[in-house]
């Protein structure tokens, strides 16, 4: 990833320090920034007097912001330069670093930062769409378009939610900000929620069926839904409880689009919440996960649920159930990506960890690992959690289940 090819040249640039200031266990020189005072006429002239009579090294002449210059001058000589009436001041110089990208604890929980496509931004034939309160604008986003069922015409966020959540499916993998985890995937923004991230199931369906009708022209391979109300799975596609939703999710489910849906955050069983209920979805549990790594011991950050657990709000599926068939586990707690306005913030949810799952299915698919229908899919996803070392999960998982509550095994893209 650039993160690492920066971090590599940081490291030689700090290596280089090291040595200069082993140097200075020496007596030799240091690096300083000598200001003149403001009224200088002739900075030019007097840093190289001062390089002639003091052995100064010059490597930066300031005429502007500031008077003076920048050189490498022996111990010996630097209260010389100080004692100067010329000089205002000396300072040492001192080593920065850059400000860049970083990786969020979930990319690195589920090894999306070691997939195949980590160090690419690059994608052809596959995209996703969010529905959601909107995605973008953001300079971390790669928002290709998308529909308004919600208000206006804007298909942008009026909330931060959904930009949020694409930015933990494809931020891209750049100098700044975070990266998601397939970075710089192609993202439709389908608005279904207003600015204060409620909707009705009316505009939902809106949004999957523009979905649908786009699946193939707009190569929309998976579907993130990080939302949800009460309701159930009648196991008939709606036509047996009269739920228009349902049928709609099937219908573009059958169109070969794969919906990944949050489980909600009531601590409650999933099956009274809707999609997270149906069949033909993939249902995302939320993972407390504080440092990236497994084994537990990690210090809470934004909230205090306890390491390698799953979230104290997270709902579940019940043992044994049809709903344990199509659920799955990703970090969902303070989880940091992208905000409206071009920003980043940290929240937690449901919401948060379906995501995570969304862009594993994209990459999963995109290289080639996942194809076929979204139940073959959701099925390989699932496959491989649960085929990984008992070490890569999290307490409450199916090996170590907590009473007769199913969270799934922890998602991994670090395969893909």
């Amino acid at each position: 990833m650039k993160r690492f090819t920066i971090a590599l040249a940081l490291a030689a640039a700090f290596a280089g320090t090291f040595a200069t200031r082993q140097l200075l266990g020496q007596g030799a020189s240091r690096h300083y920034i000598v200001v003149f005072h403001d009224d200088e006429r002739n900075t030019p002239g007097l840093a190289s007097e001062h390089a002639r009579a003091y052995g100064a090294s010059l490597s930066h002449v300031y005429q502007s912001a500031l008077k003076g210059y920048a050189a490498t001058i022996p111990d010996a000589r630097i209260d010389d330069i100080r004692r100067d009436p010329r000089v205002a001041f000396v300072s040492e110089d001192h080593p920065v670093q850059a400000v860049g990208q970083t990786v969020p604890t979930g990319i690195k929980r589920i090894e999306a930062d070691a997939s195949s496509h980590a160090s690419s931004n690059t994608w052809s034939g596959i995209a996703v769409a969010v529905i959601d309160t909107g995605s973008g604008p953001h300079a971390d986003l790669n928002v290709i378009g998308g529909k308004n069922c919600s208000t206006g015409i804007s298909f942008s966020d009026g909330n931060g939610h959904g930009t949020h959540v694409a930015g933990t499916i494809g931020a891209i993998n750049n100098d700044s900000g975070v990266v998601g985890v397939a970075p710089g995937m192609p993202i439709y923004s389908v608005r279904v929620l207003n600015n204060q991230g409620s909707g009705s199931w009316s505009s939902v369906a809106c949004g999957i069926d523009w979905v649908t009708a786009n699946a193939v022209s707009k190569n929309i391979k998976v579907a993130n839904m990080s939302l949800g109300g009460g309701g159930t799975d009648d196991g008939n596609c709606g036509n047996t409880n009269n739920d228009a939703l349902h049928k709609a999710i099937c219908g573009s489910v059958a169109a070969g689009v794969t919906y990944v849906v949050a489980a909600g955050n009531d601590n409650a069983n999933l099956a009274g919440f809707v999609p997270a209920a149906y069949n033909e979805v993939l249902a995302v549990t939320a993972v407390a996960d504080f440092n990236g790594a497994p084994g537990g011991g990690g210090a809470a950050t934004c909230r205090s649920d306890v390491d390698d657990t799953p979230a104290d709000f997270s709902n579940f599926a019940a043992a044994g159930t049809a709903d344990a068939g199509h659920t799955i586990a990703a970090p969902g707690v303070c989880i940091n990506s992208t905000w409206k306005g071009g920003g980043y913030s940290t929240i937690s949810g449901t919401s948060m960890a379906s995501p995570h799952v969304t862009g594993t299915a994209a990459l999963c698919i995109g290289t080639g690992a996942c194809s076929g229908s979204p139940a073959s899919v959701i099925g390989k996803l699932r496959a491989d959690a649960s085929a990984q070392s008992p070490g890569y999960g999290f307490a409450g998982d199916p090996s170590r289940p907590i009473e007769d509550r199913y969270y799934g095994f922890l998602l991994r893209a670090g395969g893909y």
